[in-house]
């Protein structure tokens, strides 16, 4: 089985410490008395990656965007899902108490197996979820062939 994304150990670290500076820094969760702050944090979907004999399927939850938002690309080996989730217009005479839905462009990029073929990608919108198909390479099958006797 090819891995269809290639682990980074230094792309975990950066994502522990915006997590960690995230918790420890004086803007988030809790300040000012015990009152939260409201903001709005970066985001990237949620995938899921899975393979059968035939194609790679990636699923990606794009749940409030729109499918003219969303954009997916093949490039030298590279997969690129990239889009937007637009702020609802803000209403006159509304306070918001807490605004946890997070907003904004997203990338994610994920390595192309070898044996996936970029030039037949396929891709559907249905209910909030972006299903993308990479078919494998035909393989080719053994051939019998009849010998003549002459």
């Amino acid at each position: 089985m090819n891995n269809v994304a290639r682990w980074n150990p230094f792309r975990e670290l950066d994502d522990l410490h915006a997590r960690l500076s995230s918790y420890l820094s004086p803007a988030s969760g809790r300040g000012d008395g015990g009152r939260e702050n409201m903001t709005v944090a970066e985001w990237a979907p949620a995938v899921d990656i899975t393979e059968d004999d035939g194609a790679y399927v990636i699923r990606a939850e794009l749940s409030d965007v729109k499918k003219d938002d969303v954009h997916v690309r093949v490039d030298a080996g590279v997969l690129t899902i990239h889009g937007e989730r637009k702020l609802e217009k803000e209403e006159k005479n509304k306070r918001y108490h807490r605004v946890e839905r997070s907003y904004g462009s997203f990338v994610r990029r994920f390595g192309v197996p070898e044996d996936a073929d970029g030039d037949r990608i396929e891709a559907a919108f249905k209910d909030g979820v972006l299903e993308v198909r990479l078919p494998k390479h035909e393989v080719a099958k053994p051939k019998s062939v009849e010998i003549k006797v002459g």
